[in-house]
C-alpha cells in the first residue's frame, strides 16, 4: 500500500514537472515568435483584413470617413467586368506559357549540374545568377532584347515583339522563365543531392536503364520538393506584375494586362480602391483554389 502511494506521488510529481516544462517551452516559443507575429500582424494580416473591409465600400481614399457601404456591389460589378475577365485570360495564358518550362527546365538543370562534370561550381553560379537581379533590371534588359533593334527581332524577325499583340506575352514569358529558373534550380539541386547514391547502385545492379532510374528513383525521391516548386511557380505566375508593368505597361491593346496589373491600375490610376480590393480578394481565392487543386492531385491527399 505504501509502495502504491509512493508510486502515485512519483507519477503526480512527474506529471507536474512535465506540465511545467511544457509551459516553459510554450512561453519560450511564444517569446521568440512574438517579434515576427507583431510584424506579420502589422504589415500582413492587418492590411489583409483592411482590404476585405474596403471591398464592401465605395472607398474614399482621401477621407475614409466619407466611404459609402455598398455591400457586394463591387463583386457583382467584377463578375460582369470585361476588363477583369480579359486580365484573367491573359494571366492564365501567362501561367500556361511559364509554369511547364520553369518546372521542367529547372529540374533538368538540377539533374545535369549534379552529374560529375568539370566546372560544377561555375555552372551553378551561372544558372543561379539571374535570380539575384531585381524585376526592374530584368524588365529593362529584356525590353532591350525584344525591341525593334534588339537581338531577338534581329535573328528571328517579327519587329518589336513588345508592340505585337501576338508576341508581347510570349516575350514577357521568356524573360520570366530566364529569371525564375534559378530559384527552382537551387531547390531541386538540393533535393537531388539528398537522394542516396545507394539507391542508384541498387538500381544498376538490377539492370535499370537511366530512364528507369529517373522514373523509379529520382522523381519519387524528389517528389515533395518538386510539389513545392510546382505550387510556388503557379502562385508566382498568377501574381505576375513587374514584368508586364515595365516591359509593356499592359499593352498593346491590353493584351498583357494581368490581374495584378489591372488591380494596380484600378487602385492607383482609377482611384477605385474598393473595387481594387475586391479584385485582390478574388485573386486570393483563385490562388487558394489553384494551390489546393495542385496539392490534391500531386499528393493524393484530400485532408
Amino acid at each position: 500500500m505504501v509502495q502504491a502511494t509512493e508510486q502515485t506521488d512519483a507519477d503526480e510529481s512527474e506529471l507536474i514537472n512535465f506540465s511545467k516544462s511544457s509551459t516553459r517551452e510554450w512561453i519560450s516559443g511564444a517569446t521568440f515568435s512574438l517579434p515576427y507575429l507583431l510584424i506579420a500582424g502589422t504589415f500582413l494580416f492587418g492590411p489583409l483584413l483592411l482590404a476585405l473591409y474596403m471591398s464592401f465600400y465605395d472607398w474614399a481614399a482621401l477621407d475614409p470617413a466619407q466611404s459609402e457601404f455598398i455591400g457586394l456591389e463591387n463583386y457583382q460589378v467584377l463578375l460582369s467586368d470585361p476588363n477583369f475577365w480579359n486580365a484573367l485570360k491573359n494571366t492564365v495564358y501567362f501561367v500556361a506559357l511559364t509554369v511547364p518550362p520553369i518546372v521542367v527546365g529547372s529540374l533538368l538543370l538540377a539533374l545535369g549540374v549534379n552529374r560529375d562534370v568539370k566546372g560544377q561550381w561555375l555552372l551553378r553560379t551561372i544558372f543561379f545568377s539571374p535570380y539575384v537581379l531585381t524585376v526592374a533590371v530584368v524588365g529593362l534588359v529584356w525590353t532591350e532584347v525584344f525591341n525593334s533593334t534588339g537581338l531577338v527581332p534581329h535573328y528571328l524577325g517579327g519587329g518589336n515583339w513588345l508592340t505585337s499583340h501576338d508576341l508581347a506575352m510570349p516575350a514577357i514569358a521568356i524573360a520570366t522563365i530566364w529569371w525564375q529558373l534559378a530559384f527552382n534550380f537551387i531547390i531541386l539541386l538540393a533535393a537531388r543531392q539528398n537522394v542516396s547514391e545507394r539507391l542508384y547502385e541498387a538500381a544498376k545492379l538490377d539492370g535499370a536503364s537511366s530512364w528507369r532510374m529517373m522514373r523509379d528513383v529520382t522523381i519519387p525521391q524528389m517528389w515533395n520538393p518538386l510539389v513545392f516548386v510546382i505550387i510556388v511557380t503557379f502562385v508566382n505566375s498568377f501574381q505576375v506584375f513587374g514584368q508586364p508593368f515595365i516591359m509593356t505597361d499592359g499593352g498593346p491593346s491590353f493584351s498583357t494586362t494581368t490581374i495584378v496589373l489591372y488591380l494596380y491600375d484600378t487602385a492607383f490610376v482609377g482611384r477605385d480602391f474598393g473595387y481594387a480590393a475586391a479584385v485582390g480578394y478574388v485573386l486570393f481565392l483563385i490562388l487558394i483554389a489553384v494551390s489546393a487543386t495542385n496539392y490534391y492531385f500531386l499528393t493524393g491527399d484530400d485532408e
